[in-house]
């Protein structure tokens, strides 16, 4: 029997030897092993991509749903039970591309779920296409005359929208990225966790031996409360800061203005049937 609950046992992985991915894998199933979740109240919420198979990987309840949406399933998960510990997790591409517009609006209505993005500046399910992550001058197939616009800054887009965490890792930081899991699992609100993260096979510029040389870890006098201080960070692009860079406590949690004066979750509420009713029967008078 596996060591770790979460662990699916014997099972065909189609991620390519080598890939980012795996290390991502194991901190999360490690993390909420550490933290002690019950599988029964975990629900892991995906998108499309190599990314987004992790939940089929993890033995708990997972969503997977359309290119770009996780966020708003994951939102309407936590809703209608806000008992549930909801992780969203997708790759760059899905989730600042497709999904860029449910990003920028679920930072704001601050759901308390956990917001994971791969971020590998690539699309590496649909062969290697740039994302919106991909650094200028990056040549693919598609783009072979190399990437023109400047890549979208998610750290910096969060921030200015006063998310209530903000985090960004390297997955070959081993210990940080799983401290950086548990904090952001633990907080109260919505939070965002930027995983930089190789693609061997369709991204030959930002490899392990780049990340290494292109990050650094915050010292231990930052302060992430600073809101500041933090956009100044997030602006940094010749070495980017890992760490958690902005984190606040307070504010309005989506879910929770649903429970004002009812503390059912909705998906144990009784619809007013006769309301309903009334409702149809004016319709068909008008």
């Amino acid at each position: 029997m596996s060591e770790n609950r979460f662990d699916m046992g014997e099972i065909d992985i189609a991620w390519c030897p080598g890939c980012g991915n795996f290390s991502i894998l194991k901190a999360v199933k490690q993390v909420l092993l550490e933290l002690d979740i019950d599988q029964k109240k975990l629900v892991m919420v995906s998108g499309i991509g190599q990314a987004a198979k992790i939940p089929q990987y993890i033995k708990t309840n997972y969503f997977n749903g359309l290119h770009g949406r996780a966020l708003p399933a994951a939102t309407g998960i936590k809703a209608a039970n806000p008992h549930l510990i909801v992780i969203a997790e997708s790759g760059d591409g899905c989730m600042y591309g497709e999904g860029g517009n449910h990003f920028i609006h679920t930072i704001r209505r601050n759901p308390d779920i956990t917001h994971i993005v791969h971020n590998n500046m690539v699309y590496g399910l649909t062969k290697g296409q740039a994302s919106p992550t991909s650094p200028t001058g990056f040549e693919t197939p598609v783009q072979n005359n190399g990437v023109f616009i400047k890549p979208f800054n998610p750290i910096a887009v969060a921030i200015a929208l006063d998310a209530s965490f903000v985090a960004r890792t390297y997955i070959a930081h081993k210990e940080l990225t799983e401290s950086i899991l548990k904090n952001a699992i633990e907080h109260k609100g919505y939070a965002l966790i930027d995983i930089f993260q190789p693609c061997v096979s369709f991204n030959k510029i930002n490899t392990y031996d780049w990340y290494k040389a292109n990050t650094y870890l915050l010292g231990e006098d930052y302060d992430p409360t600073d809101r500041k201080a933090a956009f100044a960070k997030a602006l940094e692009n010749e070495k980017y800061p890992l760490g958690i860079l902005y984190q606040k406590t307070g504010g309005v949690i989506f879910e929770k203005q649903y429970y004002k004066h009812n503390e059912k979750p909705l998906f144990q509420r009784r619809p007013n049937l006769s309301s309903i009713k009334d409702l149809v029967e004016s319709k068909r008078i008008n």
